[in-house]
Parts: structure tokens; C-alpha cells; sequence
């Protein structure tokens, strides 16, 4: 075969390009002429970041602010990651206007916060901090100065440690709804979006069935359902309270950490597989508030420890919402088989990848499949992903940056997915960001960020990351990027 030089077939390549055969030459170079996927979100879609009070506040005893659970937990030696405490954390309780300013240039229209329970009333209930309320009139009227409109979290946790018994006493339902009412009554004519708690599973199971969050108790199953049970029967309450505290038109929901069933292939079966473990496996929380019942494979299987219910409860917990909020971070997959379920739970093997936190896994159709399972399901108003992030292995380096590439690349494959959704007609209707900043991680401590923020726990100064610059692209294009 006769040689011919680079030169020679540049020139050959021209030719053929110029007379026009180069798509039917070369059908890998026909990218050229295709129209780019467009991952453009809906008009008026809500683009926000998201926080909680006990992991970005600090001033754990300010102005007369009592304790919560996570303050004795996190005071007790050995449960939190080099003895952490949130004591001081990002200190927003006196840099919230520097927080807000953070939101402003990124070009978020939404900021989801929680409100510290025992901020405005120490003991839980009863004598009111007017310090605390004063301080979440002002947080909410610094948003609204700025444009941005405050969506708040009712509960993210911290359980006010006055309330004798915590969540194993159905009197801290009845105190959460007063709680409720009295935050409505005083925030609601600015506050138009509220979610009543956040993520029952992390505050019943993890706090009284495994300890490793507070308040640390091993409880058997028999208490746990119960404790589930009064966290749900709060939410439904508060959802009532709100409603009667609030003016015509507020939004109510809640965010949920609904475990998201992700089908192995999508064929017809496994996608019912997906839909039939979504509803089983979530029956102590989110089934139950959508369907106003415990169904009946999930009281079967607890017998004797399932929870007591009184007239009224399931009323109350059927509350019917504006939005469901998803907390969503990774997945859970599932094939149809020929059981009694209809389904098997398929093994994550050791080498499936995961980011800096191992529990969360690289799967970013999960949150197509959280959204599409949760509206297959149960058809709510509507959808907001209120939660979904990273923890990176962030380093602040010498130039003065943070490049967090891979936080770039799981928020980018995840929001093209969360497109998908919207794209198929799913009523998503806006995406919080977790986090803003890096902050007090639960038993973790301060081990890991997860923030497009980076804060300097020893200044408290923030440094935005490549990913909040990112997302600060995607907000002004309102496109996946």
C-alpha cells in the first residue's frame, strides 16, 4: 500500500469535506449537524439551596436559647466525630446577613432553613424566647429584602431536650403542633412555604433503633413503631396547625428521605417491582401520610410491636399537602422476581462507586426514579427536591480556590435526570441545594463538606467552590450545563 504523508491527507480530507461527503464518509463526525439535547428547566422552576438550623447556626446558648438532643449528644464523649459539637458551627445566628449575601450572588430564588425548636421555646413549650422569634423575623426579612423567598423546615432534628421523653412521648406531637401554630401565627404573612420536618427515619430509627444519632437509645421494634407514629402524627398535626394559623394560600408540606427504588432495567416488570418496594418499604412514613393507613403487609410483618393508634390519628396524618419534598442522595435498586412481594432487593457490590461519603452511591437516575415512583404512586400537587448533594474531599487550595470537580459531576448527571422528570410532565416544581455552605455534619462532625461553600471552621470565612460557581451558571441560564 502506498504511504502518504499528513500533509497529503489533510488535503484529501478538505477535498472530500468541501464536496460534502464527509457525514457519509466518517458517520462519526455527524455529532456536527445534530441540535444538542436541551436541558432547559420550565419557566418559573425554583432554584434554592438548603441548610438546617443546628448544623449552620451555632450560638447553641445565646440569648437564651435552650438545648436540644443533639447538644447533650453531641456533648457526650464518643458519639460524634472528634467529640464535634454544633456550639459554634458556621456561626449564622451572627453572620446570617453575610449567609444571605451568599444566595444573592449565586442567583438562587429560594433558601430552604429550619427554625431551632428550642431557640424559641427553651423548654419546648410553655415560656417563649422573644430573642429566638426575633431572630427568625429578622432572617426572614433579610431574605425578602434580597429577593429571595424563605421556605422553612419546621423541624430538622433538633428535638428540644425539655420535652420529657422525646419522641417516645405522643406529647411531643401535641407540642410540636402548638409549636407549629405559634410559628405560623408570627411568620405567615411573609412566609408562604413551610415543611412541617425532615427525614423521620433519621430522627425515629437512627436516634432511638440504632443510636447513633441522638439521643442514642437501642430501643426494640415495639418502641420504635411508636416513636415512628408520634413523628408522623406530629407532622399531621403541625400540617393542621398551619393550616389554621396561616393565610389562605400558604403551602404546606414536608421533606422526606423516602428510600428511592431505582429498577434494574426499565422494562414493565421491573418498573412495577420499583413502584411496589416504594410503597412497602417506606409504609411507616410516607405511605402512611399519602395513603392516610398502614397497609396491611407492613402491619402483618410487625404483629404485636405495630403501633397503637388512636381515633383521629390517621386523620390527622392524611393531612392533605401542597408539595412532597425528596430528599435524595442515592439509590436502591430492585428487579421483579416471582415472591410474594413481587420484587428482590438487588446487593450493592464492593466495587459500586460512591462519593467521599460512602453511603452515598453514583446512581443519578435515582432522583428521575424517586420523583417518578412518588407521582406513579401517589400523584401529590406537586414535587420539590428538597434536598440532594455531596460530601467532596474538598481542599482550599493556595490560589484561593476549591476544585470540586466531582460535586460538579454528580450534580450535573443528577439535574440532568430531575430534567428527564420534568421533560415526562411530573409537576417538579423547584431543587434546594444541600448545602450552601459546609457545616456541622450530624455524627460526622466536621469531617465532611458538603457545601458549595467552604468554610474555614476556625474564621468562619466562606470561599465559594468551583461547584457554587456552577450552579450559579445553571441558575441564570435555567439550564443544565
Amino acid at each position: 500500500m502506498k504511504r502518504i504523508t499528513r500533509r497529503q491527507f489533510g488535503k484529501s480530507m478538505a477535498a472530500v469535506a468541501a464536496a460534502g461527503y464527509a457525514s457519509s464518509l466518517f458517520p462519526h463526525r455527524a455529532w456536527a449537524e445534530r441540535t444538542p439535547l436541551n436541558l432547559t428547566f420550565p419557566e418559573g422552576f425554583k432554584w434554592g439551596c438548603a441548610t438546617a438550623a443546628y448544623q449552620i447556626e451555632g450560638g447553641a446558648k445565646a440569648d437564651g436559647r435552650g438545648p436540644s438532643l443533639w447538644d447533650v449528644f453531641s456533648h457526650t464523649p464518643g458519639k460524634t466525630h472528634n467529640g464535634d459539637t454544633g456550639d459554634v458551627a458556621d456561626d449564622s445566628y451572627h453572620l446570617y446577613k453575610t449567609d444571605v449575601q451568599l444566595l444573592k450572588a449565586l442567583g438562587v430564588q429560594t433558601y430552604r432553613f429550619s427554625i431551632s425548636w428550642s431557640r424559641v421555646f427553651p423548654e419546648g413549650k410553655g415560656k417563649l424566647n422573644q430573642k429566638g422569634l426575633d431572630y427568625y423575623n429578622n432572617v426572614v426579612d433579610e431574605l425578602l429584602a434580597n429577593g429571595i423567598t424563605p421556605y422553612i423546615t419546621l423541624f430538622h432534628w433538633d428535638t428540644p431536650a425539655g420535652l420529657r421523653g422525646g419522641w417516645q412521648s405522643r406529647d411531643t406531637s401535641k407540642a410540636f403542633a402548638d409549636y407549629a401554630a405559634f410559628m405560623g401565627k408570627h411568620l405567615g404573612d411573609r412566609v408562604k412555604h413551610w415543611m412541617t420536618t425532615n427525614e423521620f427515619v433519621c430522627f425515629t430509627d437512627l436516634g432511638y433503633k440504632q443510636g447513633t444519632f441522638a439521643p442514642g437509645l437501642k430501643l426494640a421494634d415495639g418502641p420504635v413503631n411508636q416513636i415512628r407514629h408520634h413523628a408522623i402524627l406530629a407532622h399531621g398535626l403541625g400540617v393542621q396547625a398551619l393550616r389554621a394559623n396561616t393565610p389562605a394560600g400558604t403551602q404546606v408540606g414536608l421533606a422526606e428521605n423516602a428510600t428511592v427504588w431505582v429498577p434494574i432495567m426499565e422494562s414493565d416488570a421491573d418498573i412495577k417491582a420499583a413502584q411496589r418496594a416504594t410503597r412497602l418499604m417506606n409504609a411507616p412514613f410516607l405511605t402512611a401520610l399519602m395513603e392516610g393507613k398502614y397497609i396491611d403487609e407492613y402491619l402483618e410483618h410487625e404483629g404485636a410491636n405495630a403501633p397503637k393508634v388512636e381515633p383521629g390519628d390517621m386523620e390527622a396524618i392524611a393531612s392533605p399537602l401542597d408539595f412532597v419534598g425528596l430528599n435524595i442522595y442515592t439509590p436502591s435498586y430492585v428487579r421483579a422476581d416471582d415472591s410474594p412481594l413481587g420484587f428482590v432487593v438487588e446487593k450493592m457490590p464492593t466495587s459500586y462507586p460512591h462519593m467521599a461519603s460512602p453511603w452515598i452511591q453514583i446512581s443519578p437516575e435515582c432522583i428521575y426514579w424517586g420523583v417518578r415512583n412518588v407521582c406513579d404512586l401517589w400523584s401529590p400537587k406537586g414535587i420539590y427536591i428538597t434536598e440532594n448533594g455531596t460530601s467532596s474531599d474538598d481542599v482550599l487550595e493556595s490560589d484561593g480556590h476549591v476544585y470540586d470537580v466531582d460535586r460538579v459531576m454528580y450534580l450535573r448527571n443528577h439535574l440532568a435526570n430531575l430534567h428527564r422528570a420534568s421533560a415526562e410532565g411530573y409537576p417538579v416544581q423547584g431543587y434546594f441545594l444541600w448545602s450552601l455552605m459546609d457545616n456541622f455534619e450530624w455524627a460526622d462532625g466536621y469531617s465532611k463538606r458538603f457545601g458549595i461553600h467552604y468554610v474555614d471552621f476556625k474564621t468562619e470565612k466562606r470561599t465559594p467552590k468551583q461547584s457554587a460557581y456552577w450552579y450559579k451558571d445553571l441558575i441564570e441560564h435555567n439550564t443544565v450545563v
